[in-house]
């Protein structure tokens, strides 16, 4: 489903269901987050890709609407060398993937939790948190401030 997502983001004509679709994509990979056992980071890719940087860009599509009612024209001239480029890549890597000696673990790793996560982020580095927060929010009263003035 990735990879299906993410080849109708940059085939499609329509710019705001290529962003649709790279919705979808992000979604896919939270969820590869969530089979592979790494529930925080699937839900930071949910809330920044998905609810910020997508929704940013969909809003941005929207709000120039005389872009988007503009036709442009799409040209197809560089489809045969960069099928051949991708082909060779994709022959290097599979090349590169099948020789390479791949060490097994049998041990499991330790398990971190989000609880972990959140016990670190408040006690050994809670210094760089505060930082990042106020940072966040200083850029926040800066968006803010910058928007108002129009």
């Amino acid at each position: 489903m990735i990879i299906g997502s993410a080849v109708m983001v940059v085939s499609m004509k329509n710019i705001f269901h290529s962003a649709l679709f790279l919705v979808l994509c992000f979604f896919s990979v939270a969820g590869i987050y969530i089979l592979l056992g790494a529930e925080f980071l699937a839900a930071v890719q949910i809330l920044i890709y998905v609810g910020a940087i997508t929704i940013l860009m969909i809003f941005a599509i929207m709000l120039t609407h005389k872009l988007y009612s503009a036709k442009i024209k799409q040209s197809n001239e560089q489809v045969v060398p960069g099928l051949i480029i991708v082909g060779a890549l994709l022959i290097a890597t599979l090349f590169a993937l099948g020789n390479t000696a791949w060490k097994l673990s049998f041990e499991t790793p330790e398990a971190q939790s989000t609880v972990g996560i959140g016990k670190l982020l408040l006690t050994e580095y809670v210094l760089p948190f505060e930082v990042v927060s106020v940072v966040l929010l200083t850029a926040l009263i800066g968006a803010v401030i910058i928007a108002r003035r129009e």
